[in-house]
């Protein structure tokens, strides 16, 4: 790991501490911290960078080693804009500089990435947890005059996350609360706020005290004055769901400002440099390097913004079962709200076919042919997923076969074959895909196709009937498990779905006539009932953005769930029937 170097940068009147990591000639990496912070927020993510990179960190005015100006209006985006290109002038004179920004370094760096000052000078933004200013004195201006009540909770979201605001504009307050104490208080305070092991700095005090004076000098005017600010290099908006202080829709008009626009969202707090260090030295470096290269990796290309945003632009979904039926409408329901998509089927072809209809859609989607089955072919195909695309944001553990016959009828060969789609198809599925959302930071969804039959015993279909009962289960049991990761889990259980699944069940104990007599008298009921599989998928998508424990769909599913619940008895005699 290379050593912190630091030395001095003159910017006017103000010394500017600059911090630097790696070897001089390659890309070099410019990070902004925030307030209340320093240059230090960095160490661990650049130490990270630094293997690639040349890394350069500095503390912006008023924090950490550098001059700290008494007079507020010292503190004006200008003069923190012309502090930015003096250590770009110095710490890589011949080449652009990938700027990288957190917090109030973000709203800092949208200033130099949209104005002239700094033109030509950087080749990359990547954007925390700091909006432009002038861009969120836009948003709330369309939202109070659009005069929906919808659009106004909106604003009165964000403005009670930004409460603090306010109370630095007080005359003496904040200054005094760091020199009271605050300072002390801190690193404790910072890890209840954000879970992040405490950080502490010897110049806390006077970077808290000094930097009250970036809002006062700003905020104001620029909210209520915004200007037009377009950016025109390549920006990545990187979105900690979890932050207490920036809400994910202050960035959702993002694209009218920045039309080169990369999008991803984290499952994280608002200091993302020292909670996830490793997650964010990954995204940056995959960033700068797709802009010097030109080369860029599918991860990457599914988080790029294309037109305007949809409910699930930058996701990416994985439905397995996806070659007809249920698992085709899926597929097409969420690429339709702009997901990208993974067809994954046993049938090549009818995967292929999915993924193809999908991409007319204007998303990306891939087919994948594979036995759900087969736990060493489900776990290459989610390392291939994770390497190639990143994590899964949705696994739809859909794909599932039929079975009709007597217990003692079916041979352990028809139990294994059963087992091994129905319920070890959905255990792969979800233990694999959880894993790689948890890994990766991902607020992820997993969705268990179950079946209404899942609650009503009956002699027709015991094996199937089981295998779904199994499902209910797991599903509930893996709903309280990933709860405190912040990874929802759903079960579906549809009702009599016209799909090709009767004409592909196996009829245990029945020879070939009695067999395709059997399936003939199935599909009738199918076509009669006519329940659309499209149904289905929309409330998968449902379920997935309301964060629903089960979806029943059909009123038969309805019915079934309440003779079991209050007239169990009844249920039983029912199923005695040889329907």
């Amino acid at each position: 790991m290379s050593a912190r170097k630091t030395r001095f940068v003159a910017s006017g009147s103000v010394r500017l501490a600059v911090h630097e990591w790696g070897e001089s000639g390659r890309p070099t990496l410019l990070l902004v911290h925030g307030y209340p912070d320093s240059s230090r927020v960095w160490d661990a993510t650049a130490a990270l960078l630094c293997e690639h990179y040349h890394v350069v960190a500095y503390d912006v005015r008023g924090a950490g080693q550098s001059t700290a100006p008494e007079s507020v209006a010292d503190y004006a985006l200008d003069h923190l804009v012309a502090d930015a290109a003096a250590v770009a002038d110095a710490v890589s004179p011949d080449r652009p500089v990938h700027l990288v920004g957190h917090d109030w370094g973000s709203i800092q760096s949208w200033e130099a990435v949209t104005t002239e000052t700094m033109r030509g000078r950087i080749a990359s933004f990547t954007t925390i947890s700091g909006p432009c200013l002038d861009h969120a004195g836009h948003w709330v201006r369309q939202r109070l005059r659009n005069g929906t009540p919808r659009e106004f909770s909106r604003v009165a979201s964000q403005l009670l996350h930004s409460w603090y605001i306010g109370l630095f504009h007080l005359p003496f307050a904040a200054p005094k609360a760091w020199e009271m104490g605050l300072d002390r208080l801190w690193p404790s305070l910072l890890e209840k706020l954000d879970g992040v092991a405490p950080h502490i700095s010897e110049t806390q005090r006077e970077d808290g005290r000094h930097g009250i004076k970036l809002y006062r000098a700003n905020v104001r005017s620029r909210l209520l004055e915004p200007g037009e600010r377009h950016a025109e290099i390549p920006v990545q908006l990187i979105v900690p769901l979890r932050d207490r202080f920036v809400t994910p829709q202050l960035l959702d008009d993002l694209p009218q400002w920045a039309p080169a626009l990369w999008r991803c969202e984290v499952n994280a707090g608002h200091w993302l440099p020292l909670s996830h260090p490793q997650l964010l030295a990954e995204r940056i470096g995959s960033f700068v390097d797709f802009v010097e290269t030109g080369d860029e990796p599918p991860a990457l290309r599914r988080a790029r913004v294309r037109g305007a945003r949809r409910r699930h632009s930058g996701k990416l979904v994985v439905v397995t079962g996806a070659g007809s039926g249920i698992g085709r409408e899926t597929v097409l329901a969420f690429a339709e709200s702009g997901a990208d998509t993974i067809a994954v089927d046993i049938d090549r072809a009818a995967a292929e076919r999915t993924a193809e209809l999908a991409g007319l859609l204007d998303t990306y989607s891939v087919a994948y042919a594979l036995d759900v089955g087969d736990a060493s072919a489900m776990e290459a195909l989610a390392t291939e997923i994770g390497e190639q695309y990143g994590a899964a944001d949705v696994i739809v553990n859909n794909a599932g076969i039929g079975m009709s016959g007597p217990v003692l009828d079916t041979s352990t060969a028809d139990w294994k074959k059963i087992l091994d789609v129905n319920l070890w198809g959905v255990i792969h599925g979800s233990r694999l895909f959880a894993q790689q959302m948890i890994d990766a930071g991902t607020r992820g969804h997993i969705v268990n196709v179950s079946s209404g039959l899942a609650f009503f015993p009956t002699r027709l279909t015991p094996a199937y009937n089981t295998t779904k009962a199994a499902v209910q289960m797991l599903t509930e049991c893996l709903r309280a498990e990933l709860a405190e990761r912040h990874i929802g889990v759903s079960a579906i259980y549809p009702g009599v779905v016209n799909t090709n699944i009767v004409s592909t069940a196996a009829m245990v104990g029945a020879d070939g006539d009695e067999a395709a007599a059997k399936r003939s008298r199935a599909n009738r009921l199918y076509e009669l009932r006519n329940l659309k599989p499209d149904a289905v998928a929309r409330a998968i998508v449902d379920a997935v953005e309301h964060n629903r424990a089960e979806v029943r769909v059909g009123a038969e599913v309805h019915a079934i769930r309440w003779l079991t619940r209050f007239a169990p008895g009844a249920a039983r005699r029912i199923a005695r029937i040889n329907l």
